[in-house]
């Protein structure tokens, strides 16, 4: 029964993650999330329901437009993987509770602003405003975190990245600043602290390797959401066995 259970969750991963590409790519630029239809990007032509399935539609295409023969970004099905992956792996990790809830909303927030920052290096305040409403509404009826934490949180989020934006003379965007509030309040003061620790840490591996491989210039701007978005699910994951961990050390 939980197989099946874990198989459904992966389908429904799956199409969300399709459908939170379609969220991240055309929110940014104003643009209806439900018209008009997909379509290729070279040859303007409406795709078909087969060539819409998840990961599947791809690998049978070969990453081609099946007419133009453009080739398609790898983005669409990696972002429907790692959705599908997260949706799956989150009662293994979290358990099968309440608290799942929380774990999807997040999740769904952190795949889109990624999205959004990989394309555009951009972090839209729509998908801000619009996911602080479950969180809110999470808060008051889950209450996993005091209000108290929530709203320490949210504040220590903000001030941090503001004032690495400030120091930094810029490389820190007003939407990553926003977008670390808002996890600071899903989060706590703990584990926004933990998260802006990942964050740093897979930030600086992957920029290394990036300038190692020369696909960037030092000093060139990469976006920092991708980062933040992997530190806040490692942290949300696993950041409450990494705290009792490192205050028993401590002690």
């Amino acid at each position: 029964m939980q197989t099946l259970s874990l198989v459904y969750l992966g389908i429904i991963g799956l199409v969300l993650g399709s459908f939170y590409n379609v969220v991240g790519l055309r929110i940014p630029l104003n643009q209806s999330i439900i018209s008009p239809r997909s379509s290729c990007p070279s040859c303007k032509r409406t795709l078909s329901f087969v060539e819409l399935i998840p990961i599947f539609s791809f690998v049978v295409q070969r990453g081609k437009c099946s007419q133009c023969r453009t080739r398609i970004s790898f983005l669409y099905p990696f972002i429907e993987f790692v959705t599908a992956f997260l949706f799956v792996a989150s009662p293994i990790i979290v358990g099968w509770t309440v608290e799942l809830v929380f774990c999807y909303t997040l999740i769904s927030l952190l795949v889109i602003v990624t999205v959004s920052d990989l394309v555009y290096m951009l972090i839209p305040d729509k998908v801000l405003l619009f996911f602080c409403i479950p969180f809110l509404l999470l808060q008051i009826f889950t209450n996993d975190i005091s209000w108290l934490d929530a709203i320490a949180g949210a504040i220590i989020g903000f001030t941090i990245l503001l004032l690495m934006a400030v120091v930094t003379g810029g490389g820190i965007g007003g939407g990553d600043i926003k977008l670390f509030a808002l996890l600071g309040f899903g989060l706590g003061v703990k584990l926004i602290l933990l998260t802006l620790f990942f964050s740093i840490v897979y930030g600086a591996i992957v920029g290394m390797l990036l300038m190692l491989a020369r696909e960037v210039k030092r000093r060139q701007a990469i976006p920092f959401g991708p980062f933040i978005a992997l530190g806040a699910i490692t942290s949300y994951y696993f950041g409450k066995e990494i705290v009792y961990w490192y205050f028993g050390v401590l002690v």
